[in-house]
């Protein structure tokens, strides 16, 4: 709900916060309030959201609820090659895993597979160096001897630290750049193809 960007144009000041609407029927007549998890009730979410600008006289069709995600104690049951502990040829990916967000599960995913295709061709399994964004997500999963173990996004406090301080876009610069030096590195060694590298842009 951070307004990044957003200025109001009446008085060029950015607003406190935003809410997110995206379109949720072929019509436009449904939107929905884009992370609007909660567990106030109903009758309360309906008085504090016409409280919002834009949405007095909304019809609230469906109103929010918190979602509970299944995942498994995976810094007991998995390696970082995604591979259960006790069952080398079984691998898990996804969710399941303790990754929160879309583009983590399908990272997820994408090691799964091409780990289950290198162990179908008796090759050995491969994990991303841990100075990549997969590769610190996977480190901080299966971290051996973690007792409350939550699911996480993947996020820059999860990489190893640099070798000099730095802050801000210097400091994303630096870390994309060394993920990047050192996956490329990674898919050589293990005889991955990979595209050219893309300019390093941070906002």
């Amino acid at each position: 709900m951070r307004p990044v960007g957003l200025v109001d144009p009446r008085d060029g000041k950015r607003p406190y916060a935003c809410v997110q609407l995206r379109q949720d029927d072929a019509e436009g007549q449904l939107f929905n309030m884009v992370g609007f998890q909660t567990k106030m009730t109903y009758p309360k979410q309906r008085r504090v959201f016409r409280m919002i600008p834009g949405l007095e006289r909304a019809e609230f069709v469906r109103l929010g609820s918190l979602h509970r995600n299944t995942y498994v104690d995976s810094p007991s049951l998995l390696l970082p090659s995604l591979q259960v502990t006790h069952r080398k040829r079984l691998l898990l990916a996804g969710q399941i895993v303790g990754v929160e967000g879309y583009v983590e599960s399908a990272a997820t995913g994408l090691l799964a597979g091409l780990n289950a295709a290198r162990l179908l061709r008796a090759e050995p399994t491969v994990v991303p160096p841990r100075a990549t964004a997969l590769g610190s997500l996977l480190a901080y999963v299966t971290q051996r001897g973690r007792r409350e173990f939550q699911p996480m996004n993947a996020n820059y406090g999860l990489f190893p630290p640099l070798g000099r301080p730095l802050r801000g876009r210097e400091k994303k610069l630096a870390l994309a750049e060394r993920a990047l030096t050192a996956l490329q590195r990674w898919c050589d060694e293990a005889g991955l193809e990979t595209a050219a590298a893309p300019a390093v842009s941070v906002a």
